[in-house]
């Protein structure tokens, strides 16, 4: 392997989201250092931070329709039995809800917790309270989706924070998404809700860090062979 692709094999991509960001970040890097030069290492330092945030890795995710892979990068946040949104139409009995807080060191590309059809996108207006606030599910601004897959349907909602002030979803409504596929991003901090059916079981605990097309969340049955993977 040359040393060409070993630098290349070690960078990790920059999401196209976060090009506009990373270019305003450098050019203010430079004024600020034309004013006064310590200014534009400093500016430079968070054009790296910028990049480092919108980056994009590749995932290997477990290509089984029987489990749940986390969605985002971060935290376990909260694991319970509550009502889904009403937006979602999911009924009025409670699910199984696992949320996963990102904060702005986290890894923001969203990406589909099983494989199915998305048969459902509400956006709904709302307030910028910490994400990792359970009132946040609630309060705070979302975006939902409901995704049709072989045990039913099931919620993934996009939830904003503090910081964060813009979501962004890249799926539409009848297109097929795979396990792993990235369907979205938010900016700069928030947080990732999957609603389950109540017969799902939990594979994470609170406190546990989440890897976004990687780490199996929840599981639909159990004593099963091994897993064959895809990498994205």
């Amino acid at each position: 392997m040359s040393l060409f692709d070993t630098v290349r094999n070690t960078i990790v991509p920059v999401h196209k989201e976060g090009y506009p960001f990373v270019a305003a970040f450098f050019v203010a890097s430079l004024v600020l250092g034309w004013i006064f030069k310590p200014l534009f290492w400093i500016g430079l330092i968070l054009t790296l931070w910028c990049a480092y945030f919108f980056r994009d890795p590749e995932r290997v995710t477990p290509q089984d329709d029987d489990l749940v892979i986390s969605p985002a990068d971060g935290k376990v946040s909260s694991i319970q039995m509550v009502t889904p949104p009403a937006e979602l139409n999911l009924g009025s009995e409670p699910m199984l809800r696992i949320s996963v807080f990102m904060n702005v060191f986290n890894c923001h590309v969203n990406r589909a917790p099983m494989r199915g059809r998305i048969v459902s996108i509400n956006h709904r207006p709302g307030s910028f309270v910490n994400a990792e606030l359970d009132k946040a599910s609630e309060e705070n601004e979302r975006n939902g989706l409901v995704i049709e897959t072989r045990h039913g349907q099931i919620g993934v909602v996009q939830i904003a924070g503090l910081v964060a002030r813009r979501i962004l979803c890249f799926s539409h409504v009848n297109e097929p998404i795979d396990a792993g596929e990235r369907f979205g991003l938010i900016r700069f901090g928030s947080r990732l809700d999957v609603f389950l059916p109540a017969n799902t079981a939990p594979r994470v605990s609170l406190g546990q860090t989440a890897i976004a097309g990687e780490t199996v969340i929840a599981e639909f049955a159990s004593a099963k062979g091994p897993v064959i993977s895809r990498r994205s």
